[in-house]
């Protein structure tokens, strides 16, 4: 009988103050800009940057809240459209969890268009500018969803480090009608091992992605590189982690083989790529 990591039963919200409730996924959004400030100022101080704090802090704050708002419309209408259609306000429930990457990464290229033509930015310099600074928002909302021990990964009996997630009990019990084999362990230990896919994804879309971007823009490249390079690696990291998360039960998994999670990718990686080549072939090189 192996000893599974447990992930305790861990109160969504933090802080509570009369009518107002404070949510640890929400907490871990504000974390993520506030590094992602810290670091767009740091740019902003460089002796050849040409931006200034204001336009910045403009920049980033619209940038949040397209993607706040961008990721929660995906999430809905590609995900749960279904609890949609029976109950419209779904959509404003934010604080249950429930973000879209994709969604909301639309949002902020919206934003970063309407900035590239109010201000005569180049719009490829600007997503350039923003690429470094998305992983601390990625890295924080995949704490926030292993706090609210949401997106867990597939059952895993047989790795060490595989974790028990009590919100999982139901799909489970879905699990051990496919495979009966299971069923004793379930009996066991109330719920199935599962992998802590949440960490992976703070590891390789907060973490590493961050630090190849970080040295990609250590030298000198063409402007849109960086963008591309971002799209390349998330993309990447998405379709290879989709592997061991757990498939949405609403939608599985297409052809038992792909995940939505996994198409919505693919557009990112094929984008990238173009950009890059596109990037290196017209473009001089400069420095953020």
């Amino acid at each position: 009988m192996i000893n599974y990591i447990t992930l305790p039963k861990i109160n969504p919200i933090f802080l509570s103050i009369g009518p107002l409730s404070f949510h640890w996924y929400g907490l871990m959004y504000v974390i993520g800009f506030i590094f992602a400030k810290w670091l767009a100022l740091r740019y902003v101080r460089k002796p050849h940057s040409d931006w200034k704090e204001d336009e910045v802090q403009n920049l980033l704050c619209l940038s949040f809240i397209a993607a706040i708002v961008g990721g929660r419309i995906g999430y809905v209408l590609i995900y749960r459209f279904d609890l949609f259609i029976k109950d419209p306000l779904f959509m404003f429930k934010i604080w249950n969890g429930g973000m879209s990457f994709h969604g909301g990464l639309i949002g902020v290229i919206f934003i970063v268009f309407c900035f590239s033509y109010s201000t005569n930015r180049d719009f490829l310099k600007i997503s350039d500018f923003i690429a470094p600074l998305v992983p601390f928002g990625l890295g924080a909302g995949r704490l926030g969803n292993f706090i609210n021990g949401e997106l867990y990964g597939r059952v895993a009996p047989n790795i060490p480090w595989a974790m028990l997630f009590h919100n999982s009990y139901n799909e489970d019990l879905n699990f051990v009608k496919i495979h009966p084999e299971y069923q004793k362990m379930l009996n066991i230990y109330s719920v199935l091992p599962r992998h802590p896919s949440q960490i992976y994804e703070l590891m390789l879309e907060g973490v590493l992605l961050f630090i190849i971007i970080k040295i990609f823009i250590c030298k000198p490249r063409p402007r849109g590189s960086t963008s591309g390079v971002f799209l390349i690696s998330y993309g990447l990291f998405r379709i290879i982690l989709e592997f061991f998360r757990q498939p949405d039960p609403q939608l599985g998994l297409f052809h038992k083989i792909i995940s939505m999670g996994q198409i919505l990718s693919i557009p990112m990686i094929i984008s990238g790529v173009i950009i890059v080549i596109w990037s290196y072939h017209y473009h001089e090189c400069y420095k953020i």
